[in-house]
């Protein structure tokens, strides 16, 4: 491929790269509370551009935007960059697993087992995150550094979440798996679209077509 052709693959990636970004940006600022959760608990569908992007460009161009979107968000959040690195932490694990299985076979079965699963590894990766990094930075920011006012939160709803690892495996769990499977979901609706916009893509930047079946 000639330098021309090269400059013109990374230009046309930068350009959809940016859409995705400022569309997951806008989608960022639309969450919802849901009643079984603790209020600080947003879902939000910020994670679908991305998703799409791992399909489009591949999952490091998706890492990309992911992380362009929480880096703009951090100076107008309230959570001092705490909450957009547990996003983007959760994020990219979503995208890099759906994108590295999507690109070994591109079909709609290979997509929907992608969706499937990034939304499984971008679960467990939040117990972990949560545990170790995004929970003590906030019990250190806002209660002293003891995490027993955010754990009595979760107790306040379900009496058996008396402890930290309760609290995520009960709540924070199936909140992040459902989170990936509702992305999912949408994804999968707008598959035979997003499809053909793959192939477009794929055929502009690497004269490959896709296989939709």
């Amino acid at each position: 491929m000639t330098a021309k052709a090269n400059q013109k693959n990374l230009t046309t990636k930068l350009a959809v790269t940016a859409m995705l970004t400022a569309i997951a940006v806008v989608l960022q600022y639309i969450e919802f509370s849901i009643p079984i959760v603790p209020s600080f608990l947003k879902l939000d569908f910020s994670d679908l551009p991305e998703l799409i992007g791992t399909f489009v460009l591949g999952p490091w161009w998706a890492v990309m935007i992911c992380l362009l979107k929480n880096l703009i968000h951090i100076p107008f959040g309230t959570s001092g960059g705490v909450g957009e690195l547990s996003n983007f932490l959760l994020g990219a694990t979503f995208v890099i697993v759906a994108g590295l299985i999507y690109q070994r076979k591109k079909t709609k079965k290979s997509a929907l087992l992608a969706c499937l699963l990034g939304a499984l590894a971008m679960a467990v990766v939040s117990f972990p995150t949560n545990y170790f990094i995004v929970y003590p930075a906030y019990a250190n920011m806002w209660f002293g550094g003891t995490v027993e006012p955010i754990v009595g939160m979760y107790k306040t709803l379900l009496p058996v979440s008396d402890t930290l690892e309760k609290s995520l495996l009960f709540f924070n769990f199936p909140f992040t798996l459902a989170k990936g499977l509702i992305v999912a979901a949408i994804t999968m609706f707008i598959y035979k679209p997003l499809s053909n916009l793959i192939a477009r893509m794929n055929e502009a930047l690497s004269s490959k077509k896709v296989d939709k079946k």
